[in-house]
């Protein structure tokens, strides 16, 4: 099982300077790179300092320039937000200037908040169906000249321009939960990346399950890759374990404020929770924090992974996205590098 880091400039408050969240976004994908990571994944979003990312292609094309090996990921770009054409033209232009590190990691997308704004009036189920154009279509121009005539884009023959370097085009990821997003991967040649909600290892299981039973469902096309990606924690003690846990509930409270889209939102930030509004969250606990995620000790984190690894995961990707200091996110990154990894080479 390959590693690979997922992170964004996280701002949770308007103090915050956001050069150096930049800063500090750079530094954790070196300590990845120089660790042995397999990849970096970032993602797209407008509009929310909750993660600040735009362009993802901007901040891979730095990182080339700043990295050595790791591969370059789209943890993912939004298809209702892009057309076929440029999203096939920026990727390959990227896949150039980063000399075949990149990987195009593509969801529906998961907040109304940056629907509203920009496609009001679009719901999941449209962006869904969006993205099961787009994709093929970006597959088709990065062959050559291709005409397209879709629900949502239509255009004379056009082809890529530039094509990618990388023969084929950049691996495709496809975000999935349900099984007719896993079908609709397998079927068009794409990867798989998964991410448990509020589930654990439940989850992670059923979504396996549905991977497998896609593959079964197309047995003449190659069994695709499939990624894990889980907020992750390595902490040095047991109070630190305890202290991991309460971060990243706080953390999962602000993600579902963002995700209910009912709070009012001032300056990219949303305003805050009360200590009484995490407190009273139906589901969302320190408890459950550590039970569902993968929050502890080396030891424990090594026995979580491995089970992951037994179920078939190719790639774990660990979030560090957590609203920790930047202090407390590097240490658990350099604890995962030297004291879990060894135990999977």
């Amino acid at each position: 099982m390959k590693f690979s880091l997922f992170v964004h400039m996280e701002r949770i408050n308007p103090a915050q300077d956001q050069q150096q969240l930049y800063d500090e976004f750079i530094a954790l994908s070196q300590i990845a790179d120089r660790g042995g990571f397999h990849a970096v994944w970032t993602g797209e979003h407008h509009g929310m300092n909750f993660t600040i990312a735009p362009n993802p292609f901007l901040n891979l094309v730095d990182l080339a320039n700043k990295t050595q090996n790791v591969r370059l990921g789209t943890g993912t770009v939004i298809a209702p937000f892009w057309h076929p054409i440029r999203l096939a033209g920026e990727a390959a232009m990227t896949d150039l200037i980063t000399q075949g590190r990149l990987d195009l990691g593509v969801a529906r997308g998961a907040y109304f908040f940056e629907y509203e704004r920009m496609l009001p009036g679009m719901d999941a189920w449209e962006a869904g169906q969006r993205m099961r154009e787009l994709i093929p279509a970006v597959q088709n121009l990065w062959k050559g000249d291709y005409t397209h005539e879709g629900e949502f884009y239509q255009f004379p023959k056009t082809t890529s321009a530039p094509l990618p370097l990388q023969q084929d085009g950049p691996p495709i990821w496809v975000a999935a939960r349900d099984p007719n997003s896993h079908e609709f991967a397998v079927a068009n040649g794409c990867n798989v990346q998964v991410t448990p909600l509020w589930k654990g290892d439940e989850e992670i299981r059923d979504l396996m399950s549905k991977f497998n039973d896609a593959c079964a469902k197309f047995p003449d096309q190659p069994r695709p890759k499939i990624m894990l990606l889980q907020h992750t924690y390595v902490a040095s003690d047991a109070e630190d374990v305890a202290l991991g846990a309460q971060e990243l509930n706080r953390f999962y409270n602000y993600f579902g404020a963002w995700f209910m889209n009912k709070r009012e939102i001032e300056m990219g930030l949303i305003d805050p929770l009360s200590d009484e509004d995490i407190a009273n969250h139906p589901f969302y606990s320190p408890e459950a924090m550590e039970r569902d995620l993968v929050i502890g000790t080396p030891d424990t984190v090594i026995k979580r992974l491995k089970g992951y690894e037994e179920l078939g995961y190719d790639e774990y990707s660990f979030w560090i996205d957590s609203s920790m200091s930047f202090e407390r996110k590097k240490a658990s990154l350099e604890r995962f590098i030297t004291d879990v990894m060894p135990a999977f080479q």
